[in-house]
Protein backbone atom coordinates (compact mmCIF):
# COMPACT_ATOMS: atom_id res chain seq x y z
CA UNK A 1 0.00 0.00 0.00
CA UNK A 2 1.35 3.47 -0.81
CA UNK A 3 2.23 5.26 2.44
CA UNK A 4 2.91 8.92 3.20
CA UNK A 5 6.09 9.29 1.06
CA UNK A 6 4.57 7.49 -1.93
CA UNK A 7 1.34 9.51 -1.75
CA UNK A 8 3.33 12.73 -1.32
CA UNK A 9 5.35 11.80 -4.41
CA UNK A 10 2.24 11.10 -6.49
CA UNK A 11 0.69 14.41 -5.41
CA UNK A 12 3.87 16.23 -6.41
CA UNK A 13 3.92 14.57 -9.82
CA UNK A 14 0.28 15.53 -10.36
CA UNK A 15 1.21 19.14 -9.58
CA UNK A 16 4.45 19.29 -11.52
CA UNK A 17 4.45 16.35 -13.94
CA UNK A 18 6.75 13.34 -13.86
CA UNK A 19 6.72 9.56 -13.49
CA UNK A 20 5.05 9.29 -16.92
CA UNK A 21 2.28 11.71 -15.90
CA UNK A 22 1.34 15.17 -17.14
CA UNK A 23 0.63 17.87 -14.53
CA UNK A 24 -3.06 18.53 -13.87
CA UNK A 25 -2.81 21.77 -11.88
CA UNK A 26 -4.97 24.47 -13.47
CA UNK A 27 -6.83 22.13 -15.83
CA UNK A 28 -10.59 22.50 -16.27
CA UNK A 29 -12.87 19.48 -16.07
CA UNK A 30 -15.59 18.55 -18.51
CA UNK A 31 -16.74 15.57 -16.46
CA UNK A 32 -15.83 12.22 -15.01
CA UNK A 33 -16.70 8.56 -15.43
CA UNK A 34 -16.81 5.82 -12.82
CA UNK A 35 -15.87 2.46 -14.34
CA UNK A 36 -16.15 0.40 -11.14
CA UNK A 37 -19.17 1.45 -9.03
CA UNK A 38 -17.62 0.80 -5.60
CA UNK A 39 -14.72 3.12 -6.37
CA UNK A 40 -16.97 6.11 -5.71
CA UNK A 41 -18.04 6.60 -2.09
CA UNK A 42 -20.06 9.77 -2.70
CA UNK A 43 -22.00 11.23 -4.48
CA UNK A 44 -23.97 9.09 -6.97
CA UNK A 45 -22.17 8.65 -10.32
CA UNK A 46 -24.53 10.92 -12.28
CA UNK A 47 -24.23 13.70 -9.71
CA UNK A 48 -20.45 13.15 -9.63
CA UNK A 49 -20.12 13.85 -13.36
CA UNK A 50 -22.47 16.84 -13.24
CA UNK A 51 -20.73 18.50 -10.28
CA UNK A 52 -17.28 18.11 -11.83
CA UNK A 53 -18.22 19.94 -15.03
CA UNK A 54 -16.40 23.28 -15.47
CA UNK A 55 -14.58 23.04 -12.15
CA UNK A 56 -10.88 23.89 -12.24
CA UNK A 57 -8.10 22.16 -10.33
CA UNK A 58 -6.86 24.77 -7.87
CA UNK A 59 -4.40 22.78 -5.74
CA UNK A 60 -3.15 19.24 -5.12
CA UNK A 61 -1.96 18.20 -1.68
CA UNK A 62 -1.80 15.23 0.66
CA UNK A 63 -3.48 14.53 4.01
CA UNK A 64 -2.41 11.28 5.64
CA UNK A 65 -2.67 8.76 2.77
CA UNK A 66 -5.29 10.78 0.91
CA UNK A 67 -4.60 12.80 -2.22
CA UNK A 68 -6.55 16.04 -1.79
CA UNK A 69 -7.50 17.80 -5.05
CA UNK A 70 -9.09 21.18 -4.41
CA UNK A 71 -11.50 22.20 -7.15
CA UNK A 72 -13.21 25.53 -7.74
CA UNK A 73 -16.16 24.49 -5.57
CA UNK A 74 -15.67 20.94 -4.28
CA UNK A 75 -12.81 18.81 -2.98
CA UNK A 76 -11.88 15.49 -4.57
CA UNK A 77 -10.35 12.95 -2.18
CA UNK A 78 -8.59 9.84 -3.49
CA UNK A 79 -7.35 7.01 -1.28
CA UNK A 80 -5.13 4.59 -3.20
CA UNK A 81 -5.49 1.75 -0.67
CA UNK A 82 -3.69 -1.47 -1.66
CA UNK A 83 -3.02 -1.02 -5.36
CA UNK A 84 -4.21 2.37 -6.60
CA UNK A 85 -2.22 4.70 -8.83
CA UNK A 86 -2.95 7.84 -10.86
CA UNK A 87 -1.72 9.04 -14.23
CA UNK A 88 -2.54 12.03 -16.42
CA UNK A 89 -2.20 11.38 -20.13
CA UNK A 90 -3.49 12.47 -23.56
CA UNK A 91 -6.99 11.19 -24.30
CA UNK A 92 -6.50 11.39 -28.09
CA UNK A 93 -3.76 10.21 -30.42
CA UNK A 94 -2.16 12.34 -33.14
CA UNK A 95 -5.04 11.48 -35.51
CA UNK A 96 -7.63 12.65 -33.01
CA UNK A 97 -8.74 9.13 -32.16
CA UNK A 98 -9.55 8.13 -28.58
CA UNK A 99 -6.71 6.27 -26.86
CA UNK A 100 -7.98 3.12 -25.11
CA UNK A 101 -7.89 3.07 -21.33
CA UNK A 102 -5.72 0.57 -19.50
CA UNK A 103 -6.99 -2.59 -17.83
CA UNK A 104 -8.04 -1.90 -14.22
CA UNK A 105 -8.83 1.80 -14.77
CA UNK A 106 -11.67 2.49 -12.31
CA UNK A 107 -12.27 6.24 -12.71
CA UNK A 108 -11.50 8.76 -15.43
CA UNK A 109 -11.60 12.56 -15.17
CA UNK A 110 -11.71 14.35 -18.51
CA UNK A 111 -10.26 17.81 -19.16
CA UNK A 112 -11.00 20.49 -21.74
CA UNK A 113 -7.50 20.16 -23.26
CA UNK A 114 -8.17 16.53 -24.34
CA UNK A 115 -6.17 15.00 -21.51
CA UNK A 116 -7.50 12.77 -18.74
CA UNK A 117 -6.68 11.62 -15.23
CA UNK A 118 -7.10 7.87 -14.79
CA UNK A 119 -7.32 6.06 -11.45
CA UNK A 120 -5.94 2.55 -11.96
CA UNK A 121 -6.64 0.04 -9.19
CA UNK A 122 -6.22 -3.70 -9.90
CA UNK A 123 -7.46 -4.85 -6.48
CA UNK A 124 -10.46 -2.49 -6.45
CA UNK A 125 -9.94 -1.29 -2.86
CA UNK A 126 -9.26 2.37 -3.73
CA UNK A 127 -11.95 4.95 -3.04
CA UNK A 128 -12.95 8.42 -4.29
CA UNK A 129 -15.04 11.13 -2.61
CA UNK A 130 -16.34 14.39 -4.09
CA UNK A 131 -17.23 16.60 -1.14
CA UNK A 132 -18.26 20.14 -0.37
CA UNK A 133 -16.64 19.69 3.05
CA UNK A 134 -13.64 17.32 3.08
CA UNK A 135 -13.52 17.38 6.87
CA UNK A 136 -16.43 14.95 6.85
CA UNK A 137 -13.87 12.34 5.80
CA UNK A 138 -10.58 13.84 7.01
CA UNK A 139 -11.74 15.18 10.34
CA UNK A 140 -10.98 12.05 12.38
CA UNK A 141 -7.36 11.80 11.29
CA UNK A 142 -4.52 12.34 13.72
CA UNK A 143 -1.77 14.94 13.33
CA UNK A 144 0.69 14.89 10.46
CA UNK A 145 4.06 13.51 11.65
CA UNK A 146 6.01 16.14 9.69
CA UNK A 147 3.95 19.07 10.95
CA UNK A 148 6.14 21.22 13.26
CA UNK A 149 3.02 21.91 15.33
CA UNK A 150 3.44 18.35 16.64
CA UNK A 151 6.07 18.91 19.33
CA UNK A 152 8.00 16.24 21.20
CA UNK A 153 6.08 17.17 24.35
CA UNK A 154 2.70 16.77 22.62
CA UNK A 155 3.80 13.49 21.03
CA UNK A 156 4.88 12.14 24.44
CA UNK A 157 1.51 13.11 25.88
CA UNK A 158 -0.32 11.35 23.05
CA UNK A 159 1.77 8.21 23.53
CA UNK A 160 1.51 7.98 27.30
CA UNK A 161 -2.21 8.82 27.43
CA UNK A 162 -2.76 5.45 25.74
CA UNK A 163 -1.63 1.96 26.71
CA UNK A 164 -1.04 0.25 23.40
CA UNK A 165 1.77 -1.59 21.67
CA UNK A 166 3.80 0.83 19.58
CA UNK A 167 3.45 -0.90 16.21
CA UNK A 168 -0.38 -0.96 16.02
CA UNK A 169 -0.63 2.48 17.65
CA UNK A 170 1.62 4.09 15.04
CA UNK A 171 -0.45 2.45 12.30
CA UNK A 172 -3.64 3.91 13.76
CA UNK A 173 -4.50 6.84 11.46
CA UNK A 174 -6.50 8.55 14.21
CA UNK A 175 -3.33 8.65 16.33
CA UNK A 176 -0.81 9.70 13.67
CA UNK A 177 -1.67 10.22 10.02
CA UNK A 178 0.22 8.64 7.14
CA UNK A 179 2.38 5.87 8.58
CA UNK A 180 2.13 2.34 7.25
CA UNK A 181 3.97 -0.93 7.71
CA UNK A 182 7.21 0.05 5.98
CA UNK A 183 7.95 3.35 7.66
CA UNK A 184 6.76 2.21 11.08
CA UNK A 185 9.21 -0.71 11.09
CA UNK A 186 12.00 1.54 9.85
CA UNK A 187 11.32 4.27 12.41
CA UNK A 188 11.13 1.85 15.34
CA UNK A 189 14.52 0.45 14.36
CA UNK A 190 16.08 3.91 14.14
CA UNK A 191 14.58 4.73 17.55
CA UNK A 192 15.79 1.38 18.99
CA UNK A 193 12.30 0.52 20.25
CA UNK A 194 10.71 -2.91 20.08
CA UNK A 195 7.36 -2.94 18.22
CA UNK A 196 5.61 -4.53 21.24
CA UNK A 197 6.74 -1.81 23.67
CA UNK A 198 3.77 -0.25 25.46
CA UNK A 199 3.28 3.39 24.57
CA UNK A 200 2.73 4.54 28.16
CA UNK A 201 6.11 3.15 29.21
CA UNK A 202 8.13 5.60 27.10
CA UNK A 203 10.13 8.34 28.76
CA UNK A 204 10.05 11.88 27.33
CA UNK A 205 13.48 11.27 25.82
CA UNK A 206 12.34 8.04 24.14
CA UNK A 207 9.25 9.76 22.75
CA UNK A 208 11.36 12.57 21.33
CA UNK A 209 13.74 10.03 19.77
CA UNK A 210 10.81 8.16 18.22
CA UNK A 211 9.31 11.32 16.72
CA UNK A 212 12.71 12.26 15.30
CA UNK A 213 13.11 8.75 13.85
CA UNK A 214 9.67 8.88 12.22
CA UNK A 215 10.51 12.21 10.61
CA UNK A 216 13.92 10.99 9.49
CA UNK A 217 12.60 7.94 7.64
CA UNK A 218 9.64 9.81 6.14
CA UNK A 219 11.84 12.65 4.87
CA UNK A 220 14.29 10.17 3.38
CA UNK A 221 11.40 8.27 1.81
CA UNK A 222 10.08 11.46 0.22
CA UNK A 223 13.56 12.42 -0.98
CA UNK A 224 13.81 9.02 -2.69
CA UNK A 225 10.27 9.25 -4.17
CA UNK A 226 9.06 6.48 -1.89
CA UNK A 227 9.70 2.75 -1.99
CA UNK A 228 9.06 0.46 -4.97
CA UNK A 229 8.65 -3.05 -3.60
CA UNK A 230 5.96 -4.60 -5.78
CA UNK A 231 4.18 -4.25 -9.10
CA UNK A 232 1.88 -1.45 -7.93
CA UNK A 233 4.01 1.60 -7.12
CA UNK A 234 7.08 2.30 -9.25
CA UNK A 235 9.62 5.08 -9.44
CA UNK A 236 11.03 5.24 -5.91
CA UNK A 237 14.23 3.76 -4.50
CA UNK A 238 13.79 3.94 -0.71
CA UNK A 239 13.70 0.13 -0.78
CA UNK A 240 17.47 0.31 -1.31
CA UNK A 241 17.83 1.99 2.08
CA UNK A 242 15.67 -0.37 4.16
CA UNK A 243 17.19 -1.18 7.54
CA UNK A 244 14.77 -3.93 8.61
CA UNK A 245 11.65 -4.05 6.45
CA UNK A 246 11.50 -7.29 4.43
CA UNK A 247 15.09 -8.10 5.48
CA UNK A 248 14.31 -11.18 7.58
CA UNK A 249 17.52 -13.14 8.26
CA UNK A 250 19.79 -10.43 6.85
CA UNK A 251 22.24 -8.62 9.13
CA UNK A 252 21.12 -5.56 11.05
CA UNK A 253 22.97 -2.54 9.58
CA UNK A 254 23.81 -1.37 13.10
CA UNK A 255 24.98 -4.53 14.88
CA UNK A 256 24.98 -7.41 12.37
CA UNK A 257 22.37 -9.51 14.18
CA UNK A 258 19.92 -11.26 11.81
CA UNK A 259 16.67 -9.34 11.42
CA UNK A 260 13.62 -11.15 12.77
CA UNK A 261 9.99 -11.11 11.66
CA UNK A 262 6.93 -11.45 13.87
CA UNK A 263 3.23 -10.75 13.38
CA UNK A 264 1.80 -7.82 15.30
CA UNK A 265 -1.85 -6.97 14.83
CA UNK A 266 -1.96 -9.22 11.75
CA UNK A 267 0.86 -7.24 10.17
CA UNK A 268 4.29 -8.62 9.34
CA UNK A 269 6.78 -6.76 11.54
CA UNK A 270 10.56 -6.62 11.18
CA UNK A 271 13.05 -5.71 13.89
CA UNK A 272 16.52 -6.36 15.30
CA UNK A 273 16.37 -8.35 18.57
CA UNK A 274 19.58 -6.72 19.84
CA UNK A 275 19.05 -3.09 18.87
CA UNK A 276 15.36 -3.31 19.76
CA UNK A 277 15.22 -5.48 22.89
CA UNK A 278 11.85 -6.93 23.84
CA UNK A 279 10.04 -5.16 26.69
CA UNK A 280 10.20 -6.95 30.02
Amino acid sequence: MPELPEVETIARFLREGGRNSLPILGKTLIGGRILWPRTLETPAPAKFAARLKNQQIISINRRAKFIVIQLTVDTLLIHLRMSGDLRCEPALDTDGQAIPLQPHDRMVLEFTDHTRLAFNDPRKFGRVWLLADPQKTLGQLGPEPLDPVLTAKEFHHRLTSRRRQLKPLLLDQTFLAGLGNIYTDEALHVAKLHPLTLSDSLSPAQSETLLSAIRTVLEEGIRRNGASIDWVYRGGDFQNAFRVYQRTGLPCPACGTPIERITVGQRGTHFCPVCQPAPS
